[in-house]
């Protein structure tokens, strides 16, 4: 099959100065592209590289390819991972991961709790604001996490994020709302362990891949907040434990949450739920990533992939097979 492969490279921005170190953290290394390439060719595929944006799209409709494999994440909107798979269908190619209105809603984090809620899934409670003085007569209980509102990869999350009380959290708001140029979603925090779930497939045939608790090193689970810094040096500081060292019964139910998230969004073919337990042990939906990274022995998918005996070939090969199997190619 001749595939195209869609994708940012950090090295296709430059960020303005005075920008945060975090802004470009979403986007894709060389070596993550060149180890998708060099998958999809060991299964004897003929692999294309189109890349993201402008230069996607003129590779695209000078010689579209059978399928897309995306992993661009897009540049300047709210919208923007929505930006690859909306011009393929537009130009009726088929492409892996989810389709464009669930891309766009899973980046905002308000939205894509919405919707989740609606559809059973427990959230904490939170509100949206767009400067620090919304914040007055916030009826929310301490503590709270601020994070961007439309952003992936824990981007602007810091081990700052979480605040005791409202002088702390109006720092960080004002801090997000002024380096992000967006709004900030305010959560009460949940201060039990936090797990990421891999999901595969769409619809009732979704399954779960793995669950992967990610454990704080110094068993700090009330206050630990998987921020930027820390996923920068992980080994340093988490372990990831696949399966997680919990009884059946509470891996069921971050299983039932991530699910439930997973297909009140309409994802397809593959996804990244994250889990938090609250102070009683409720699960309870933080936020999904339809379109999650992955670089091999890095990306938390992979992690847990790997953890689980599938290794990075295998797991792009699963996605790859997800998408075929739901366009009728296999």
């Amino acid at each position: 099959m001749d595939i195209g492969l869609a994708f940012d490279l950090k090295s296709d921005f430059v960020a303005p100065a005075g920008a945060p170190d975090d802004l470009l953290e979403e986007y894709d290394s060389e070596r993550t592209i060149a180890a998708i390439e060099a998958a999809l060719s060991r299964r004897g595929h003929r692999v294309r590289r189109m890349g993201g944006g402008k230069r996607f799209l003129a590779e695209l409709l000078a010689a579209p390819p059978e399928l897309v494999f995306n992993v661009a994440e897009g540049r300047g909107s709210r919208s923007r991972e929505a930006h690859i798979p909306a011009v393929c269908e537009m130009v009726g190619v088929p492409c892996t991961h989810s389709d464009p209105a669930t891309l766009a809603l899973a980046l905002d984090k308000a939205l894509c709790k919405r919707v989740a809620a609606a559809a059973g899934v427990a959230v904490a409670r939170d509100r949206v604001v767009r400067s620090v003085a919304e914040l007055a007569g916030l009826e929310l209980r301490f503590p709270c996490i601020a994070k961007p509102l439309h952003e992936g990869s824990s981007i602007g999350v810091r081990a700052s994020s979480r605040s005791d009380d409202a002088t702390a959290l109006a720092r960080e708001v004002g801090r997000i709302v002024g380096d992000y140029a967006q709004p900030a979603l305010v959560e009460e925090f949940l201060t039990g362990p936090e797990f990421t779930v891999g999901v595969l497939g769409h619809g009732a045939q979704a399954r779960v891949l793995a669950v992967m608790e990610i454990r704080p090193k110094d068993d700090r689970t009330a206050d630990f907040v998987y921020s930027v810094e820390l996923k920068r040096v992980w080994p340093d500081h988490v372990e990831y434990h696949v399966p997680p060292r919990r009884p059946p019964e509470l891996l069921a139910a971050v299983e039932r949450v991530a699910l439930g998230a997973y297909r009140a969004l309409e994802c397809r073919d593959i996804g990244r739920v994250d889990v938090r337990l609250d102070a009683a042990g409720v699960a309870h939906f933080i936020e999904l990533n339809p379109l999650p990274g992955i670089s091999p022995g890095w990306s938390d998918l992979c992690i847990l992939a790997e953890k689980s005996g599938v290794d990075h070939d295998a797991l792009i090969g699963a996605i790859l097979d997800q998408a075929l199997a739901r366009i009728g190619r296999r």
